[in-house]
């Protein structure tokens, strides 16, 4: 597994100031809840390199969904 991008102390210190996740229904439709580090990592990287949304690499979130279900990961 790659290192995390996102340090675990910073982490440590931002994961309480995050809303806790609303219990889902049983029988919800649609998307899953991200990861909130995922996400806070993804925003973090586009931020500090300057990069578009869409071209978020999809190990980070990926700005675009559409584009995550077009382009699996590669092993």
């Amino acid at each position: 597994m790659s290192k995390p991008r996102l340090p675990d102390e910073l982490w440590a210190k931002v994961e309480p100031l995050l809303p806790r996740p609303k219990r889902r229904r049983v029988h919800h439709c649609g998307r899953k809840p991200l990861d909130p580090r995922k996400v806070l990592t993804g925003i973090l990287f586009v931020l500090r390199t300057g990069i578009r949304w869409n071209d978020l690499p999809c190990e980070l979130g990926c700005g675009s969904g559409s584009r995550c279900r077009r382009y699996p990961p590669r092993a």
